[in-house]
Formats: C-alpha cells, sequence, structure tokens
C-alpha cells in the first residue's frame, strides 16, 4: 500500500503532485472511498463536521479534488455486512481519503472491521490521511491525544509507519499545538516524530520509501531515534 499522510489534506500543489504521483494517474481518472469513522470518536467534531468532509465542504480538501468517482465506507457498519462484499469495494478503489477525529478509535474500528488486516494486500492502493487519518498509521499517538480510551487502554496505533506525528503545527484555532509542546510530546513518544503544519505531508510508497512534502513548515523531533 502507498501511503499519502497530510496534516491538513491536500492542501496545496506540492501535495498534490505528490498525490497523482502515488496514484500513478490524475485523480479525475481515480477512483476513491472516503471513511468518516474517525470523526464520531472525537467529542470536539460534530455529525456536520462528518458531512463537511464527506460533500468537500471542508478546510480541509480531500473529497473535493475533482475524484472519477466518490463512495462511503463507514467502518463501523462492515462487522454487519458479507465480508466479500466490502472488501471488493475497498480492492476496486484507487484511494482511500480517511478523514480526522480520534486516531485511536478509528483504529479500533480499522481492527473490528477487519480493513487493518486487509492493508498489507492492498498494493496498489493509496491511502490518503487526514490528522488523525494519518496519525492512526504511526505506531503510537501520545497521551497528549488520548480521547476516547480503547479497550486496550494505550495509545499504541497500527504502526504500518516507524514514525509519530504531531500534526497541525500552529495552528491558530489550536493554541495548544506549539513546537514547545510538541518537543515536550516528543521526549515521550519513544521513537522517531515530527511535528508539522497543515501545508506537509509524508508520502511512503510500497517499499516504505519516505518522503516529506511541504510548502510550510516541519521539523524531525528526535533526530537521534
Amino acid at each position: 500500500m502507498r501511503h499519502l499522510l497530510t496534516s491538513g489534506g491536500v492542501s496545496n500543489r506540492s501535495i498534490h503532485d505528490a498525490l497523482v504521483a502515488l496514484l500513478g494517474k490524475p485523480v479525475a481518472e481515480s477512483t476513491a472511498l472516503c471513511v468518516p469513522t474517525a470523526s464520531y470518536g472525537h467529542p470536539q467534531v460534530t455529525p456536520s463536521g462528518a458531512w463537511d468532509f464527506i460533500a468537500g465542504r471542508s478546510s480541509t480538501p480531500m473529497c473535493d479534488l475533482g475524484w472519477k468517482s466518490l463512495g462511503i465506507l463507514e467502518l463501523t457498519a462492515l462487522p454487519s455486512m458479507d465480508r466479500e462484499r466490502w472488501v471488493s469495494w475497498v480492492r476496486e478503489a484507487d484511494a482511500l481519503l480517511v478523514n480526522g477525529g480520534d486516531a485511536l478509535y478509528l483504529c479500533h474500528w480499522m481492527r473490528r472491521s477487519g480493513l487493518a488486516d486487509l492493508l498489507p494486500s492492498l498494493r496498489d492502493t493509496v491511502w490518503v490521511g487526514l490528522s488523525a487519518g494519518s496519525m492512526v498509521m504511526t505506531p503510537r499517538i501520545g497521551e497528549e491525544f488520548v480521547e476516547w480510551e480503547p479497550p486496550t487502554g494505550d495509545d499504541t496505533t497500527l504502526g504500518v509507519v516507524d514514525f509519530s506525528i504531531f500534526p497541525h503545527l500552529e495552528h491558530p484555532s489550536l493554541p495548544w499545538n506549539t513546537m514547545a509542546n510538541a518537543r515536550r510530546w516528543a521526549a515521550r513518544i519513544g521513537g522517531p516524530a515530527y511535528a508539522v503544519d497543515d501545508d506537509t505531508a509524508f508520502a511512503v510508497d510500497e517499499d516504505g520509501t519516505v518522503e516529506i512534502v511541504s510548502e510550510g513548515r516541519w521539523e524531525l523531533l528526535t533526530p537521534g531515534a
């Protein structure tokens, strides 16, 4: 699987170009499924926020990029469905557009639905994460980002990539997301950790090679890890 792990969506030309490179074709020729599930686990995200993401009306461009087709994949519904039915939908999609919200809630439903087990077989699919939709692919998110508490009781996520992400650096609507707090967060992560603003993303190809794509600010906070 290929990954475009963003803080604020496909927010600039450089990130858009990275998406096209991972897809291997224009967005207008690509099909996508949007995954709003993480929205419902975070206390500050409302149903209207989930709808804005799906409808392409949010400030974080994802679903409004001109896809050939766009559908909704709600992970909480998948355990009640025949597995082969929804697996075929995922396999046919060029991209999965995964909304922000609560990374631990998203991780829980990825595992419970079976989507997490399916990911290694999706070699040509691009996972396009937004905030929590990116953090879920890291080893852990840090206690500072725990809102919904999973049955495991810890902050571990899927560990598909080997670094952690502090998103929305210096965002005007998120006064806690300062570089000073990011450094304190990184000191407790126990592995490579980056702070990134909403004009920065990580492009990860199928063999795990990582490229930082940015028109903004980012910093590796644990250079010795």
